[in-house]
């Protein structure tokens, strides 16, 4: 990581789990931050691709010599994040106000589902549940079928990971006039919700009159998706009448070009695309597409985003496979080689004795492996 690099000198302790608060610390470190990532126990672990470029610790947070250490850790750091439901990191001896007397400058961010506060502020949850209550996933999938979630992309780490990193980077920038660090409530209800705007304006109007209809969402035939003559997709975002009367003329359709914007041509369009779509490779669209503004594009898989002659140019392919961040100079690259423990080397840079060193390796020994381990799926 250059010395650059935006974060470099920053240290963050992450004790987070699983997707998002791991995520948020993966950002942080392509920022050039020094990341200490505490393992251990049996509340879940974080997936092998979220952990490049951090220094793993195990830490038994339920022994005293772990509370300890992870205190040490913390008295020199400048960001501590942690993903538990309300009050659990109280209970473990690393909550805000615990943590804060060992350190006035921490930047102390808890990542959760639903906040601090409210009704379901201590419900389990996951993507799915908050994409439901934000009413993201109201929108989502075909009207005459249930909802769709898009993976765990937009609150896990859109309304998550980043909704944190961003919470985290004002309160750093708030420190250089203050001295001072703060608490971040990152909620991933409240990073989803920021990004529905529109939507909530949107629904029950022509854009967005109900759940796959209007503009975007997937009843308009110049917005969606069509398949081709080898099963495979193209996408079209043909909105502007522009952009329309290119697709028009690439696809070589008689007569004039429609009024696209009027639904009551949309069927009949629907039926002409799919027709003319399903005439030839998905392939064979793309490339005619290459030199024309038509809002045309082929529908990848993952395994075909690295061989694509834009994308492969934005993002890194090693042995290790795809690393997604694309190349830009504000972002690092870090080593996709899984790190070997370094447990005792941190402790002891942290000023750490051997004693004590000693007695976080014995509390260590009690320590139960994950509850679920990724792919969970047999």
């Amino acid at each position: 990581m250059s010395s650059r690099a935006p974060l470099a000198g920053t240290v963050v302790v992450d004790i987070s789990r699983n997707v998002p608060g791991p995520y948020a610390s993966l950002l942080l470190a392509r920022l050039g931050a020094e990341v200490i990532t505490v393992t251990g126990g049996p509340t879940g672990e974080a997936l092998p691709e979220l952990s490049v470029g951090k220094r793993p610790v195990t830490l038994n947070l339920r022994s005293q010599p772990g509370v300890e250490a992870l205190h040490a850790l913390v008295r020199d750091a400048d960001v501590f994040l942690e993903g538990f439901r309300p009050g659990v990191a109280e209970r473990l001896g690393a909550g805000y106000a615990q943590l804060s007397e060992v350190n006035p400058r921490l930047v102390y961010c808890s990542l959760t589902g639903y906040g601090q506060d409210g009704p379901a502020r201590e419900r389990a949850g996951h993507d799915i549940n908050y994409l439901a209550l934000t009413g993201v996933l109201g929108c989502l999938g075909p009207p005459d079928g249930p909802p769709l979630p898009p993976l765990n992309l937009v609150a896990d780490l859109g309304g998550g990971g980043l909704w944190a990193v961003l919470g985290i980077l004002g309160a750093l920038l708030e420190r250089e006039r203050t001295g001072r660090g703060r608490f971040v409530d990152a909620a991933m209800v409240d990073g989803v919700l920021s990004m529905m705007g529109t939507w909530f304006a949107a629904w029950g109007t022509s854009v967005l009159p109900g759940r796959g209809r209007g503009l975007v969402g997937g009843e308009a035939p110049f917005y969606r998706c069509y398949r081709c003559a080898d099963g495979r997709y193209v996408a079209v975002g043909a909105i502007e009448p522009k952009f329309f009367a290119a697709l028009w003329r690439l696809l070589d359709l008689a007569g004039p070009v429609p009024d696209h914007l009027d639904p009551d041509t949309w069927p009949a369009l629907t039926e002409t695309l799919a027709a003319r779509f399903a005439e030839r490779d998905r392939d064979a669209w793309a490339a005619l597409a290459e030199s024309v503004d038509a809002c045309l594009t082929p529908v990848l898989e993952p395994s075909e985003v690295a061989d694509h002659p834009h994308m492969g140019r934005r993002v890194s392919v090693s042995r290790a496979g795809v690393d997604p961040f694309p190349r830009v100079d504000w972002l690092g690259h870090a080593d996709p080689a899984p790190r070997a423990d370094c447990t005792e080397e941190v402790l002891r840079r942290a000023g750490l004795s051997e004693e004590a060193v000693a007695a976080v390796r014995r509390a260590n020994a009690d320590l139960s492996g994950p509850a679920l381990r990724w792919p969970p799926l047999r």
